[in-house]
């Protein structure tokens, strides 16, 4: 079928890249997923939307915005503001980049009636954003109502002067300034960046609303619930005749909490490689393949939401996490700032926990990266000849591996407190890249990281301790804990590392030892110490 002489497209596919569109994509209704926004709009408020990238935000606005528009009361539009980001030191330059590409916008999205006129000649830098939404708003015959998008992609003396801008014409909406505008990032006011060096013993983020206080309130946007994602992959079912299993369902939703971005990788993935023919169900194998791809691909969602994980704020969480460590005496705006980055999550309140098995599997592997590149060429020595694993041959080689290289290997991690176990994991990845995959369990407060190693017919359970000063040999501690985790994966046997971290050992080379102990439910463990 051809519309303006081009062929109109009617397949529609999960999307990956940018905001939803209806035609093209199989999406949820947005406007639910933000109930209270309509009203704070109605209301004349200034607000903040923030949350994790690729959870739905734009979708949501562009879909009010349209709403808004339609109806006939407002003139709605969302108004991105990245394209000045590269000028943050050069307002002028950024100002006039900005009021170039919303006119673009406007043109695109607003019938003429309600486009901006010619923006002011004669406003000066650090004013022009304030002079042209005044000359905007005094134009058109209904009240404007503007979302400015990516705000906090925007840093220093930029985005102070915007935000100051804003704050100074809110005085005089709805007559001169918008009636009601939203500011969408991944992140809170108060969290936006600036300079270190504008605060003595400077902070890197503004740690106040002050520049925005008009705002009526900081709102976030859900993921998806089990019942979303079931409807979500039932519209391609419906457009294809291709069923999602309730177990491939099932499982989708668990991987990913519902982080929207993730739902739809998982299936797009399933349905585009992993199983192109329709007649054929997409089941659990393929959830889980494309899990393994997405992880493996490290997508853009993943690498900018993980290059995070060097920030201080983000490692004082993550960093304890992992060694099951508490987090011990941290400002509470830490871990809000990581909780919404969608990050971590909290359960009715209580323990923290990493936000999805996805992003619980992908940490390790990302702190783990450098260390893996630094590894050297290590001969597969614990292979049979038939290419099963050999678990004796694989202790040997480990402990070979840790006491030639362990001790540089251990200044290559960002994260010292897990040193150990990353340059343990970096050494498993390589064992695991011949055919097998490692599976990490961590959790806050119990002091251990389980992993699992899985190649082949063959499974090793292993848990992970740290010594250190003033505490007790973990060993009592590790066999019992062990002894839950090999009961769980159905194993007799198993390995409890121990990294000994007190002050005044041997060198690494010369206190790496091996021994066999007999946990509280008999099992027979291998004890490495190191």
């Amino acid at each position: 079928m051809k519309a303006g002489g081009r062929e109109e497209i009617t397949m529609r596919h999960f999307n990956t890249t940018g905001p939803c569109r209806s035609e093209i994509h199989y999406m949820l209704p947005a406007l639910p997923r933000l109930p209270e926004v309509r009203g704070l709009v109605e209301s004349q408020n200034y607000f903040v939307l923030h949350a994790a990238r690729q959870s739905g935000k734009t979708t949501s606005m562009l879909a009010l915005a349209h709403e808004l528009t339609a109806e006939g009361r407002y003139a709605a539009i969302v108004l991105s503001v990245q394209a000045a980001a590269v000028f943050s030191d050069d307002i002028d330059t950024a100002e006039r980049l900005l009021l170039s590409n919303w006119r673009e916008v406007a043109e695109d999205e607003l019938p003429s009636e309600l486009r901006p006129p010619e923006w002011p000649v004669a406003a000066e830098t650090g004013q022009r954003v304030k002079a042209a939404l005044r000359a905007w708003t005094r134009a058109i015959p209904r009240p404007l109502v503007v979302f400015l998008d990516e705000i906090d992609s925007l840093k220093d003396d930029l985005l102070l002067s915007i935000l100051h801008q804003l704050r100074d014409g809110f005085t005089y909406r709805p007559k001169s300034f918008p009636w009601s505008l939203g500011l969408i990032g991944m992140r809170d006011v108060r969290d936006y960046k600036i300079k270190a060096s504008r605060k003595e013993g400077g902070s890197d983020h503004l740690n106040t609303s002050s520049p925005f206080n008009v705002k009526a309130r900081s709102l976030t946007i859900e993921n998806f619930s089990a019942a979303n994602v079931a409807t979500l992959y039932r519209q391609h079912t419906a457009e294809t005749g291709q069923v999602f299993t309730d177990e491939a369902v099932a499982l989708a939703f668990e991987l990913t909490q519902g982080q929207p971005y993730m739902v739809n990788v998982l299936a797009n993935v399933s349905v585009q490689e992993l199983q192109t023919d329709p007649a054929q169900p997409i089941t659990i194998s393929e959830i889980e393949r494309a899990k393994d791809i997405l992880i493996a691909r490290q997508e853009t969602h993943l690498d900018s939401l993980l290059e995070r994980l060097r920030e201080p704020r983000v490692r004082g969480i993550i960093e304890p996490m992992l060694a099951g460590n508490a987090l011990g005496d941290l400002p509470p705006d830490d871990l809000r700032f990581v909780q919404e980055l969608g990050l971590v999550k909290r359960i009715n309140g209580s323990g923290v926990f990493i936000a999805n098995p996805i992003y619980q599997e992908v940490i390790p592997n990302v702190l783990s990266d450098v260390t893996r590149a630094s590894l050297p060429q290590i001969a597969p020595a614990w292979l049979n000849a038939d290419g099963s694993l050999n678990p004796e041959q694989l202790r040997e080689s480990f402990l070979e591996f840790w006491r030639q290289h362990g001790q540089p290997l251990l200044g290559s991690v960002h994260y010292h407190e897990i040193a150990p176990h990353i340059v343990l994991l970096a050494f498993l990845h390589r064992v695991a890249n011949g055919g097998g995959r490692i599976e990490r369990e961590y959790a806050i407060g119990t002091r251990r990281m389980d992993v699992c190693l899985r190649y082949g017919k063959f499974t090793l359970g292993m848990e992970l301790k740290v010594w250190r000063d003033g505490k007790p040999d973990p060993l009592k501690e590790g066999l019992k804990q062990l002894d839950v985790y090999l009961s769980g994966l159905g194993l007799d046997t198993g390995w409890l590392v121990i990294f000994d971290q007190r002050s005044g050992l041997p060198d690494l080379s010369e206190r790496t030892t091996t021994e066999t102990a007999v946990s509280p439910a008999g099992r027979t463990i291998t004890v490495i110490r190191g």
